[in-house]
């Protein structure tokens, strides 16, 4: 399963998921309204062949009056796939984009269970919605925290490695130290051919020594 941001080729199924599961619809020009002025907050949830089996469609509240809050305008998954927590994940997807792009204080949601506050004749069927919210101090401290604690990671592993290049730098001979050991190696491998080529002038001495000895006796 993959919960991934929405994109504009996955409106469609999104508004094909929302006919199958909720008796809220909406046309598809809005859709394309979200998708259009708040990318970053609509999820879909699609299973391992790509099908997109759960959504979430979101955006924020445009009130001057009030602190930044987002608005879950709708919210489902497929009958087959409840239970599972999809909807859970959505929203915390939907949640943490709001607090990132917008600094969102929290998130409202309409429903037709009894919560808080009532919005007379919300739906198109005519019934009541009651109105939920949740505050998003909590995860965006969370958030600050994760992201804290990224940075400092990333600061002790770049020490750590100007630390070893350092270090590494300053084991480095000095030009003197690398002539002189330059000489020594020429001066090894000097000697080293020197003592070889007299042990080949030995051996070829006494190869010509026996030669002629056995020249000799064949000859007497």
């Amino acid at each position: 399963m993959n919960i991934r941001n929405a994109r504009p080729e996955d409106l469609m199924n999104m508004q094909h998921c929302n006919l199958l599961c909720l008796p809220e619809n909406y046309q598809m020009k809005y859709y394309f309204y979200h998708g259009l002025s708040w990318p970053q907050l609509s999820y879909i949830a699609e299973d391992e062949n790509g099908k997109i089996v759960g959504y979430v469609l979101a955006k924020m509240e445009e009130d001057p009056d009030d602190v930044p809050h987002g608005h879950i305008t709708s919210l489902a998954v497929k009958r087959s796939h409840r239970r599972l927590g999809l909807a859970q994940k959505l929203m915390d997807q939907a949640s943490r984009a709001m607090i990132e792009n917008f600094n969102a204080k929290y998130v409202s949601l309409h429903v037709r269970k009894r919560i808080s506050e009532v919005e007379p004749k919300y739906y198109a069927d005519g019934e009541d919605a009651y109105a939920m919210k949740r505050d998003l101090t909590q995860m965006a401290d969370e958030l600050r925290r994760h992201l804290e604690l990224k940075e400092k990671g990333r600061h002790v592993v770049l020490g750590a490695i100007e630390n070893k290049v350092e270090s590494k730098g300053n084991s480095l001979p000095s030009s003197g130290e690398a002539c002189r050991e330059e000489k020594g190696l020429a001066a090894e491998d000097s000697g080293g051919d020197s003592k070889d080529l007299s042990e080949v002038s030995e051996t070829t001495e006494s190869t010509d020594v026996k030669d002629s000895s056995e020249a000799s006796d064949s000859a007497s």
